[in-house]
């Protein structure tokens, strides 16, 4: 990578972080010495974009500050291309509809010589006679989960037993090849993942719910000893202290939050 890009790719690190960055994380992005980062940091600094921060501490960029979109190159257009076919095969009609539009229009912008990227099938994800039926309209429930959203919904278990469930959505995940719901189940008081095949009909509510401490996803993800990263991907932290397993402390030694954890990760919908 030549200087002039890791320069730019830096800003763009630091305008999608949420918190400080540092030399360290930067370094091992970009495959560089954080000595190179370093003088990096200086070389920017010098050029009045608006970073603070210092060595040891980590680093951001100031509100305000932008520049013209850094080219793609020939790996990251595949790696569009083949998030955009996995969701065309996947995904719900709408969502699937948007990705290609998405890609249609990237695909103007591009420079003739990378446009031959943009139709390689280096990356397919062609059609599978495995993907499961969802009989609801995934699209809406999309649409609940944006705008907080409640939902009532007639829930079937793998034995067969029914219930009828108020959740607050929260959030879609795809685990080949069903799709999951992550959120809050008023009727069992805690979070719950439905499978999306075995929502068996849905309401869509317009009460909105709103956000409580220790009623979210992130709470949820944090009990399996994981976060989301700038770009919301689900990552786990590989400290001892992520590790650590709530239920092999003593009773006394748990806290309420290590408790709830332990029920969240053993319990049925």
């Amino acid at each position: 990578m030549r200087r002039a890009e890791r320069l730019f790719e830096i800003i763009e690190l630091l305008r999608r972080a949420r918190r400080p960055v540092t030399a360290y994380y930067l370094s091992e992005e970009l495959e560089v010495s954080i000595r190179t980062i370093y003088r990096d940091m200086a070389a920017l600094q010098a050029q009045r974009v608006p970073i603070a921060g210092e060595a040891g501490i980590g680093y951001i960029l100031r509100s305000g500050y932008d520049l013209p979109p850094l080219m793609f190159n020939e790996d990251e257009i595949e790696a569009m291309a083949a998030g955009i076919r996995i969701i065309q095969t996947w995904a719900d009609p709408d969502l699937a509809r948007a990705a290609r539009r998405a890609f249609g229009k990237i695909a103007t912008v591009i420079p003739d010589h990378l446009k031959p990227s943009v139709l390689s099938l280096t990356v397919v994800a062609p059609p599978q006679n495995v993907q499961t039926p969802v009989a609801i309209d995934l699209a809406k429930l999309r649409e609940s989960i944006r705008g907080r959203r409640k939902i009532s919904m007639q829930y079937r278990k793998e034995s067969g037993e029914e219930s009828k469930r108020v959740v607050w959505p929260q959030s879609l995940a795809f685990y080949g090849p069903v799709w999951l719901l992550f959120g809050w189940c008023e009727l069992r008081s805690d979070f719950r993942v439905f499978r999306a095949d075995r929502i068996q009909s849905v309401i869509f509510l317009d009460e909105e719910y709103e956000e409580i401490e220790g009623q979210g996803l992130i709470d949820y993800i944090k009990c399996y000893g994981g976060e989301l990263d700038d770009m919301g991907v689900f990552v786990r932290r590989s400290s001892m202290a992520a590790r650590r397993k709530p239920e092999s402390l003593p009773p006394a030694q748990q806290t309420r939050k290590d408790r709830d954890c332990r029920a969240r990760t053993t319990a049925q919908a």
